[in-house]
């Protein structure tokens, strides 16, 4: 039996494999709400046997969209739509996870494909956006305005509140985004948090607003259901966040109530140079996995089945989270469970069960 194909159980959820669909913005929103698109690009990879679909990046405050057409969770209107996307996974016999964010200091820009590059002005809709300090992610990108400690506890209620509305929206389970350059990301990095209000400076502080904020949503999350949440397991820069600092901060997160840790990589400055190969973040998993004595899960160039299967076989991680190559084939996880020879009819939608 292919350890990839091994369910995964996460408190009071099980996974019928390890296979993950990784949060992929889709740029396609209209004020938060979700549509038709992510419905059927959702929808289409839980068909496709993944055992955990993520939603991309939803955000918990207007101001906290990477672009204009972000996905939201910041009003209660925002769930219904959910609801829909969520019940349909489900049907399929997969689990499904919102990916709850906030873009800090690179929010309010184009989305890829739009004519503009950089910050989005007002006159187009953009918005006044927040970090740290005033520093900007690049020169095309806002000026952020440094968020008060005073309006540190908002950021937090914001989280909550999306996590709450999350559980009516039926998710499983829900995911802290705290990589890739975003608010809680750039909190974390010495490379971009000097503050001395006691959410900066040394690893207490700098990690401080993570902490809250995990806190604060495992407390209103409910207690059967699973926490995850998503580093940046290294920045690539010798002064910035280290693999070192993830085990550490791993191991506190699973002390309040993270299931599992999701190892991805950089994101915090523009134009570092990353050794991208297949596997480059696996190693960040296994460590957190090994050394954090919490659950991890691994991306990075991660395609073919016989891979993806290694690393759970080796203990390497407990879940693959997969972006490109299940955009590339929704259906990957049938491909690679008769390659395998793991059951495949048990992924099949009972629609397409004379293709097994």
């Amino acid at each position: 039996m292919s350890g990839l194909f091994d369910p995964l159980k996460l408190r009071g959820l099980t996974l019928r494999n390890r296979i993950a669909v990784s949060p992929m913005c889709q740029y396609s929103s209209e004020d938060g709400f979700a549509n038709d698109w992510h419905l059927v690009h959702l929808g289409a990879r839980a068909a496709g046997g993944a055992g955990l679909i993520l939603t991309e990046a939803t955000a918990v405050e207007a101001r906290g969209r990477i672009s204009p057409q972000d996905l939201g969770l910041w009003r209660d209107e925002h769930v219904d739509v959910l609801r829909r996307i969520t019940s349909f996974v489900h049907d399929r016999g997969a689990a499904i996870g919102v990916q709850l964010a906030h873009a800090g200091r690179k929010a309010s820009t184009y989305r890829p494909w739009a004519d503009g590059r950089g910050a989005v002005p007002s006159s187009e809709g953009g918005w006044q956006v927040v970090g740290p300090t005033s520093e900007p992610f690049a020169p095309s990108y806002a000026a952020p305005v440094p968020l008060a400690t005073a309006e540190l506890p908002g950021v937090v209620n914001a989280f909550v509140a999306a996590a709450q509305r999350a559980e009516a929206a039926g998710f499983d389970a829900v995911e802290i985004h705290a990589a890739h350059g975003y608010l809680l990301h750039s909190f974390l990095s010495p490379l971009t948090n000097p503050r001395d209000d006691g959410y900066g400076g040394d690893f207490e502080g700098r990690t401080r607003l993570l902490r809250e904020v995990t806190t604060a949503v495992r407390a209103v999350w409910p207690e059967a259901r699973p926490l995850l949440v998503r580093l940046s397991a290294t920045d690539w820069h010798e002064d910035g966040w280290t693999g070192d600092d993830t085990v550490r901060l791993a191991g506190v997160l699973a002390g309040l109530g993270v299931d599992l840790v999701d190892c991805s990589g950089g994101g915090l400055l523009p134009d570092l140079e990353v050794p991208v190969a297949p596997n480059y973040l696996v190693p960040f998993a296994a460590r957190v996995r090994s050394e954090a004595g919490v659950a991890s899960g691994a991306v990075g160039l991660i395609t073919r089945p016989e891979q993806a299967d290694a690393i759970v076989t080796r203990g390497e991680a407990d879940l693959v989270l997969m972006g490109r190559e299940l955009l590339r084939d929704p259906s990957w996880p049938q491909r690679a469970a008769r390659e395998l020879g793991a059951d495949v009819r048990s992924l099949l939608p009972a629609q397409y069960l004379r293709a097994g």
